[in-house]
């Protein structure tokens, strides 16, 4: 090795860019490679997401459809089943809450708690949650708990 054959390590030294609109002598000046008129000659030109070249694009060319209500409320469903496999596991004793849930990560703290009827439950459960549906309530009490609604 001299000083003749030194060369810098692969990948560190990146060519400069085109050096473009610094005159006409450059070469690249004039339109500075950007070609005559239209939207992408200009300065400040952004594609909108979405955007066909003009033509009319696919979101507003689809019909919408359907009705969404603003004041619909969303429950984090929970099953019987679920609530007798914590039982079972020694998860939870005799009251169920919805802090419980939320630790068990079953639901979120900002969620609504339904509990639903799927599967049977034997522990005589304390469940407090926001809805139950029927089937829920009359098993719960079958069972020898109480539900409680908040």
């Amino acid at each position: 090795m001299d000083l003749g054959n030194l060369k810098p390590a692969k990948g560190s030294v990146h060519k400069a860019g085109k050096t473009v609109g610094r005159g006409q002598g450059s070469g690249k000046g004039g339109t500075a490679t950007r070609g005559h008129k239209g939207a992408k000659s200009r300065s400040g030109y952004s594609k909108k997401i979405g955007f066909e070249g003009g033509q009319m694009p696919l979101q507003r060319r689809v019909p919408k459809f359907g009705f969404t209500n603003i004041n619909r409320k969303e429950y984090r469903g929970i099953n019987l089943d679920t609530l007798q496999q914590l039982a079972d596991n020694g998860t939870i004793a005799k009251e169920v809450t919805v802090e419980q849930l939320v630790s068990l990560r079953l639901a979120h703290k900002n969620d609504l708690v339904k509990i639903l009827g799927r599967g049977e439950l034997k522990a005589p459960l304390k469940i407090t949650a926001h809805k139950f549906t029927a089937t829920a309530k009359a098993a719960i009490e079958a069972a020898g708990g109480e539900a409680i609604s908040l």
